[in-house]
């Protein structure tokens, strides 16, 4: 039953532009089926709303995703129309009923947020400090949650903003990664758990060097490296 809807739910999402594969869509769904009704799913920065339509089409009845995006016109992959193109994308998905879009940063959605959340989806700004103000969402997860990270090992700032967290943090443990989605849990890390992450940095300077091959349009170098698709790697 569950395969069936998450086929149903990523056909749709295959559809709105964005930057999640099919692989990493199912973490997303899986994840977002275990928040129980009532419960709160977070996204930090929804674009058009590819993902938003996952993690909309697996929440239990009852549980709302908040989704957490500016919608600045200036950023380089927005404009004027990203915010109505998200809630046309989540109308005709069926989810727009279970998703809150909270048009604002996620700094200024957490300095007032007093909710218990069980999941959380960081994919906003890639910065270093904007990453390390984004994982502060997971001290309102519940031990055992999890906190989902984009693009954790294909871009300098969120690597670097992740890194710095999951070494000096108390209360993120690094499990596993699909493609550049890394999957965190809410727990209290031991040495053998800090040390864990640092063992994605070869494929991470592997993803550094394609963006500098793509920018220089050197893209059959680049699949010299296995990287065929024009976009960077995600």
């Amino acid at each position: 039953m569950h395969s069936r809807e998450f086929e149903a739910a990523l056909a749709i999402s295959s559809q709105i532009p964005g930057w999640l594969t099919p692989a990493q869509a199912r973490v997303l769904f899986d994840a977002a089926r275990t928040v129980p009704a009532e419960g709160r799913v977070i996204e930090v920065g929804s674009h058009l709303g590819r993902s938003t339509v996952v993690l909309g089409s697996a929440v239990a009845e009852g549980a709302r995703v908040v989704a957490i995006d500016p919608f600045g016109a200036t950023w380089r992959y927005g404009g004027s129309d990203t915010e109505r193109s998200m809630r046309a994308n989540l109308e005709r998905a069926g989810v727009s009923q279970v998703v809150e879009v909270r048009v604002a940063t996620s700094a200024d959605v957490l300095a007032t947020w007093r909710t218990p959340v069980q999941l959380v989806y960081v994919d906003g700004k890639h910065d270093v400090l904007s990453v390390v103000r984004d994982l502060g969402w997971a001290r309102w997860v519940e031990p055992g949650g999890e906190v989902l990270v984009h693009d954790a090992f294909s871009s300098v700032g969120v690597t670097l903003g992740l890194l710095w967290v999951l070494l000096s943090g108390r209360r993120l443990v690094y499990r596993d990664r699909t493609g550049s989605l890394a999957r965190l849990e809410v727990a209290s890390p031991r040495l053998s758990d800090r040390i864990r992450p640092l063992g994605e940095l070869p494929w991470w300077l592997r993803n550094v060097v394609v963006k500098v091959l793509l920018r220089a349009r050197l893209r059959r170098v680049a699949a010299r490296l296995g990287h065929t698709d024009e976009a960077d790697p995600y």
